[in-house]
């Protein structure tokens, strides 16, 4: 118990460490002040300093059967066992705690505490009616389409989101409006309660029911690997290419999800805001065209990806692939390079790769 108290102990400065170089060395305080890290340690602590009173008990000149007190050694079993269940709480809690939005939420929740105490609410609120509003805040990270259907058909009603997957929500901010976007119910009162259970908040984006956050992780380990002076890394960014390849040109030729949901008879019920296709291509490839051109490898494989995309891509979604194409070629003819696409970034190009009968690139 004592080398665990010590590892876990060990573990904890590290990663405050760690958060302090990362973000803001005044973090630290809250950091520290986490009960549920020091319920832990005390845990440990406690039941380290049971076991060793308890030895003190046993009486190795007793009679036999009568050396060890078993209600003394059967609590130290028990404190051990809730030692180890609550060691793996505790590193999930300090896995989750030190991530970027852990992290965020440990200064806003005390923040918001604060700001409860020293400015206490003396009204409410004034809500347009037919509006639900978040009794929470947090992102956004499913809604549960059946639900919401379901009571805007109860209450004949048709009910228009005002946020999308994905969006930060804050606390008392308007998230479903009544009666088809004109404001007020078309019907029976709305069940505020209900629909607030079908609108899922987390503290961070999901890839459940939000394909666009995937696409936002690849495109910011592509950025980070290309800006990331004096260590860049363009062979990472071309890797996370591929993959961003891969997945828009699978999306390019499915339907995108409808904002349209209607009940069994076939009455619209809800309308949400979902991605357009120039959106996904935007959070795709916008960032990366603007900041890749300046690396020939990220460049040449973006080329290789936005060629191929706009021949697989049907008519009508091809203009937003061919906007960025352009201007990734113009952004390199501004330098002085002239592109070629290159599914390797550089070793498989048309410019590289030797014809038939010769010796040597062309």
């Amino acid at each position: 118990m004592l080398t665990l108290t010590t590892i876990v102990l060990t573990v904890l400065t590290l990663g405050v460490q760690l958060a302090m170089q990362q973000f803001s060395p005044r973090i630290v305080r809250a950091l520290l002040g986490d009960r549920a890290s020091q319920l832990s340690h005390g845990l440990f602590a406690g039941t380290f300093l049971f076991c060793m009173i308890a030895v003190a008990q046993v009486d190795d000149t007793a009679e036999p059967g009568q050396q060890v007190p078993s209600v003394t050694v059967a609590s130290g079993y028990v404190l051990l066992f809730a030692s180890l269940i609550v060691l793996v709480a505790y590193v999930h809690h300090a896995g989750q705690s030190l991530r970027v939005a852990g992290l965020i939420d440990v200064v806003g929740d005390n923040l918001q505490s604060e700001i409860d105490r020293s400015f206490p609410a003396r009204t409410t609120p004034r809500v347009e009616a037919g509006v639900v509003t978040a009794d929470e805040s947090g992102v956004v990270v499913m809604l549960d389409h059946p639900l919401l259907i379901d009571q805007a058909r109860r209450s004949e009603d048709r009910l228009e989101m005002l946020v999308a997957v994905g969006d930060f929500v804050p606390r008392g901010a308007p998230v479903v409006r009544g009666g088809g976007g004109r404001g007020g119910g078309g019907g029976g009162a709305l069940d505020a309660r209900a629909i607030r259970r079908g609108i899922v908040l987390d503290n961070e984006r999901s890839h459940v029911g939000d394909a666009a956050y995937g696409l936002r992780k690849l495109v910011d380990i592509a950025e980070r690997s290309i800006a990331s002076s004096p260590y860049q890394d363009p062979a990472t960014a071309v890797q996370s290419i591929d993959r961003l390849h891969d997945a828009m040109r699978q999306l390019c030729v499915r339907p995108l999800s409808e904002s349209m949901h209607r009940d069994a008879a076939g009455t619209v019920r809800l309308i949400t805001r979902e991605l357009s296709w120039d959106g996904y291509v935007a959070v795709a490839f916008d960032e990366l065209v603007d900041l890749g051109s300046s690396s020939p490898l990220v460049a040449r494989r973006l080329l290789a990806a936005l060629d191929d995309l706009v021949e697989t891509a049907p008519p009508e979604r091809r203009a937003a692939l061919e906007e960025r194409r352009t201007r990734l070629r113009d952004a390199a003819a501004g330098e002085g390079r002239r592109l070629h696409p290159d599914v390797q970034g550089l070793g498989s190009g048309p410019d590289l790769l030797a014809r038939e009968g010769s010796d040597g690139p062309t």
